[in-house]
């Protein structure tokens, strides 16, 4: 008798505390979002402001407070972010204190496209739309390109990731023959840097004539660096 009791209290209290449990569920369901917190993982500076991730987050609500938790579709809220073509990842999730947390990944232009049309190369080799909030401070493309100029991404990457490259190189132009000029920022002269094949060791022999040429003085002497004929540079006077 007394372990059947002991069966019965037991169930009693498995049941009592499931019951409590579904209370507590639905009452935490039906509580409103208190705040929204937005948190960006990259360096960059903003492309899309917080309200218009706030905008996308709650979409028809006027206030984050009248949003019930239950009536929250966090795969749906990600799904929208990933679909801002100034976003490259997103994670959408409830906080601790009651709150709806973002951390947002924000696509990274690597070089800025003039002419007819203009749009950012990100780092993914992929185009991306200019932004009305910020202004990156990236290489400007010009020339002939069928696909939108993102083959020169691998070059792109290596004058990025080149701390003396990026502080001269100011911009690419690519012919219709599919070689590349590099401009520089300062100097009188232009890069014929040729196809895209052997990026590292033109850069390499590139950065060697110019060490040379300053240590001599002689870098405003040239017209033309032409790095296409493989291990040596071919300078070209004014």
């Amino acid at each position: 008798m007394k372990g059947a009791w002991g069966i019965i209290k037991l169930l009693f209290v498995i049941v009592l505390a499931g019951v409590m449990f579904g209370f507590a569920r639905q009452r935490n369901n039906t509580r409103k979002i208190s705040h929204i917190d937005v948190k960006f993982t990259d360096e960059n500076n903003p492309f899309i402001t917080l309200t218009a991730v706030n905008k996308l987050l709650i979409q028809n609500s006027d206030s984050v407070t009248s949003i019930p938790k239950e009536t929250l579709v966090l795969k749906e809220m990600e799904e929208r972010l990933l679909n801002n073509p100034m976003v490259r990842d997103a994670q959408v999730f409830i906080t601790i204190d009651g709150g709806l947390g973002a951390k947002i990944e924000q696509r990274n232009p690597i070089a800025r496209v003039v002419g007819s049309n203009h749009f950012y190369i990100d780092e993914d080799g992929k185009k991306m739309p200019l932004s009305s909030v910020y202004s990156a401070r990236v290489p400007l493309i010009t020339g002939s390109s069928k696909t939108d100029f993102t083959e020169l991404t691998p070059l792109l990457l290596k004058l990025k990731n080149d701390a003396f490259m990026k502080q001269i190189v100011s911009g690419l132009h690519k012919n219709r023959n599919g070689t590349v000029e590099l401009i520089l920022r300062k100097e009188g002269f232009k890069i014929q840097f040729g196809d895209l094949k052997h990026i590292d060791k033109k850069i390499q022999n590139f950065k060697a004539f110019y060490q040379k040429a300053k240590k001599d003085k002689r870098l405003s002497a040239y017209n033309l660096v032409d790095l296409q004929f493989g291990s040596q540079v071919v300078a070209t006077k004014k």
